[in-house]
C-alpha cells in the first residue's frame, strides 16, 4: 500500500481531476506565508534572525512578555557588523535611529589551509 498515489487517476475522457477549491486554499495559505516570511527576514526583523525567547526582553524589565515577542516580528529589527573576529548584533526599532541593544562577542573561525 502506498501512502502517495502517483497513477495520475484521470475522469472519464482523459481529463485529471479537477483541483479542489480546498486545495487551492491550502495552496494559498501556505505560499503566502511563506512570502511573509521571506519579507520579514529581507526587512531583518528579529525573530527570523534566531533570536531566543530570553534575549526578546526590550524594554528591560527582566520579564519577557507576550508582546514583547510579537514585537520582535513587526517592530524590531536586527543589523549584524563584523569587524575582524567582533560580532555585533545592533537591536532597534523599525523607523528608529536609537538602538535598543547592542549584542557584540568574539568569533574564532578555525585557520584556513
Amino acid at each position: 500500500m502506498a501512502l502517495i498515489d502517483l497513477s495520475r487517476k484521470t475522469l472519464g475522457g482523459g481529463k485529471r481531476a479537477p483541483f479542489t477549491a480546498r486545495r487551492m486554499a491550502t495552496l494559498g495559505f501556505f505560499v503566502t506565508l511563506l512570502i511573509i516570511v521571506g519579507w520579514l527576514h529581507f526587512t531583518g526583523a528579529a525573530a527570523t534572525r534566531g533570536i531566543e525567547r530570553k534575549d526578546m526582553d526590550w524594554n528591560g524589565d527582566g520579564n519577557v512578555t507576550m508582546r514583547e515577542m510579537l514585537q520582535s516580528f513587526y517592530a524590531v529589527t536586527v543589523t549584524t557588523t563584523k569587524e575582524g573576529a567582533r560580532e555585533c548584533r545592533t537591536f532597534a526599532f523599525r523607523g528608529g535611529e536609537q538602538p535598543l541593544r547592542v549584542d557584540c562577542r568574539t568569533v574564532v573561525a578555525p585557520e584556513a589551509k
